[in-house]
Order: C-alpha cells, then sequence, then structure tokens
C-alpha cells in the first residue's frame, strides 16, 4: 500500500508542478509540508481512488484530517483491511 501511494503521491506532485520527487516518505513528514497544497491532495485521492478502487474518505463517517504521511497511509491500510 505504502508504495502504491509513494508512487500517486510522485504523480499528484508532478501534475501541480511541484519539482519535488520522493523515493521514500517519513511517517513522521507532516503533509503539509511535502509540497502538495489541498489541490494537491484531493489530486491524490482521486488517483489513489482510480488505482485501489476506494477512497476511504468517503467511507468515513467522522472527517478525519492526517497531519502526517504516516497517519495518512494508516487511513489507506485501515479501509483495505
Amino acid at each position: 500500500m505504502r508504495k502504491v501511494i509513494i508512487e500517486k503521491f510522485n504523480e499528484a506532485l508532478e501534475q501541480t508542478d511541484v519539482a519535488q520527487r520522493y523515493s521514500e516518505i517519513d511517517d513522521d513528514q507532516v503533509l503539509l509540508e511535502s509540497g502538495l497544497d489541498s489541490l494537491g491532495f484531493a489530486i491524490l485521492v482521486t488517483l489513489l481512488e482510480e488505482e485501489l478502487d476506494f477512497d476511504p474518505f468517503q467511507e468515513m463517517e467522522d472527517a478525519v484530517y492526517p497531519i502526517t504521511f504516516g497517519e495518512f497511509v494508516a487511513i489507506y491500510e485501515k479501509s483495505r483491511a
């Protein structure tokens, strides 16, 4: 799951014209400091939904806004389980 998320993360960076790319992202990486803005995150979630056939944020009863990359990955892993 993590590998797919990093791949789509880089695609979202590319689509938002951010030059930065990641081969690995630490769990404690703050998402707001990763290079993606709110549009970039919307693109990332859309790319992941296309790849994985689900959007954990739409499935949630209570909205959760992850702060770190590790929290973001955990949301996808928990939804996939």
